[in-house]
């Protein structure tokens, strides 16, 4: 039963890493082609400036390039944060409200309780743990699943969307009354 799951997850696993390997393969040339260019651009530099002056060139140089893709990927990951809040507002609330969450925390432990307090209850409670510890990729993963779907926002996150809309440019409907 679980070995399906296990083999699809292992499946899933195996095409992600294929794939960004396949990717990297592709950037190795263009990166030793780079390299060389590099190369080639401090000779020319020293043949004209010197030994000293062409590697403090080719230092400047290259601290601008980094410089100028930091501040680029920086904007680029801005605009996206700033798209999926602005996704988030759209949706409504999350998954969870702070209620639920608040019964999912302590249904586990209500269960629990219940379990134990029925005769045979401790039996019952070793043995689900003996299951729980034989499958433990299995429940580690179902873990790390319900983490995925844990609320991360603060109940009063949202009390600032409503001026932060009006100063977007965002206005309510009217009512008619």
């Amino acid at each position: 039963m679980f070995a399906g799951l296990i083999n699809q997850a292992k499946a899933a696993v195996t095409r992600l890493v294929l794939q960004y390997v396949a990717r990297a393969s592709i950037a190795v040339p263009f990166l030793i082609a780079l390299g060389f260019a590099l190369a080639a651009i401090t000779l020319m530099l020293v043949q004209r400036f010197g030994h000293t002056a062409a590697y403090w060139m080719m230092a400047g140089g290259l601290v601008v390039l980094g410089v100028i893709a930091a501040i680029v990927v920086g904007v680029k990951e801005h605009e996206e944060e700033v798209a999926e809040e602005r996704a988030e507002q759209t949706e409504g609330s999350g998954v969870f409200d702070g209620a639920t969450a608040q019964a999912v925390l302590q249904a586990p432990l209500a269960l629990l309780g219940a379990a134990s307090a029925v005769p045979g209850g401790a039996t019952t409670i070793l043995k689900a743990v003996r299951v729980l510890g034989r499958h433990y990729p299995v429940v580690l993963l179902a873990g790390l699943i319900g983490l995925l779907f844990w609320p991360t926002r603060n109940p009063g996150a949202n009390a600032g969307t409503e001026a932060e809309q009006k100063s977007d440019g965002f206005q309510p409907a009217q009512t008619w009354h």
